[in-house]
């Protein structure tokens, strides 16, 4: 049965830091995975033993791979032919450290490139809970899960689930048949109508699903446990964490709201 865990209280400052450390991760391969148009490749994917990246080709043969284990507390960056090497999240590193110690260790693997230190570089103090990480890291398997469940019932066209680094949230797209012609740097571009299920866990954590485009209209279809619209910021769907975690239904309640979503939204997002 899957089950929503509850956060921790006082897990902001462990959020915090495994943060920072997705920056620094996500920059090997930004530089170094096979490019995907939508940067689906600087992406982390949600597996049993951490949060890991995109395979990255080495130029001597084989690949290599981060992978951030809240289990262990250990950033490693791993190659196929079984060469590691392993930082600990646990030490206190400021985020410039990290990034710098992966960009060395990435060096000693044969890549070289020219990374976006800009995202990584920070040198704030990142205080690391083990207990808080390993719960935050829980909820994002169950997270996983549940959308997993979902993503596999609407079948259709349907992206990756996968932990973005800027936002530090899960999330995975469902694409509609309907074309939209938006502006990106000032030129028309044509993409898919689309729809995301996604988890944020920072701060008051939710559960979201953003149509795209968003129509006005969508807002008088009820939604169910507590959920609701909103367009305060952002065009989109919320249910709050608190109204699931812990509770037998609670991924039961995340699935009826997708559904529901999913339901009201995709109808308008086919042609």
């Amino acid at each position: 049965m899957l089950s929503i865990p509850a956060l921790p209280t006082d897990g902001e400052p462990t959020r915090a830091t495994l943060h920072a450390y997705a920056h620094a991760v996500a920059a090997l391969p930004r530089a170094h995975a096979l490019a995907h148009p939508s940067w689906w490749h600087i992406s982390l994917k949600v597996r049993p033993d951490g949060l890991v990246t995109d395979a990255m080709p080495l130029p001597a043969g084989g690949s290599a791979f981060i992978r951030m284990d809240p289990r262990t507390h250990l950033v490693m960056f791993e190659t196929s032919t079984g060469e590691s090497r392993a930082f600990p999240m646990n030490a206190d590193l400021t985020g410039t450290q990290m990034g710098s110690a992966l960009i060395a260790a990435g060096a000693e693997f044969g890549l070289a490139g020219a990374y976006d230190r800009a995202r990584f570089e920070n040198d704030d103090p990142r205080p690391y809970n083990e207990a808080n990480a390993l719960a935050l890291f829980q909820a994002f398997v169950a997270a996983d899960a549940v959308f997993t469940a979902h993503r596999n019932r609407i079948g259709g066209m349907v992206g990756p689930i996968q932990l973005w680094p800027h936002g530090f949230d899960l999330a995975f797209e469902w694409f509609g048949t309907r074309s939209v012609v938006s502006k990106d740097d000032g030129a028309s571009v044509e993409q898919p109508a689309q729809l995301n299920l996604g988890f944020y866990p920072a701060g008051d954590a939710y559960f979201y699903s953003n149509p795209w485009p968003f129509e006005a209209d969508l807002q008088e279809v009820p939604l169910p446990g507590g959920a609701q619209w909103h367009t305060d910021g952002w065009d989109g769907s919320i249910l709050a964490y608190t109204d699931v975690a812990d509770r037998t239904d609670g991924a039961d309640q995340v699935l009826a709201y997708a559904k529901a979503v999913y339901e009201a939204a995709a109808p308008r997002l086919t042609e």
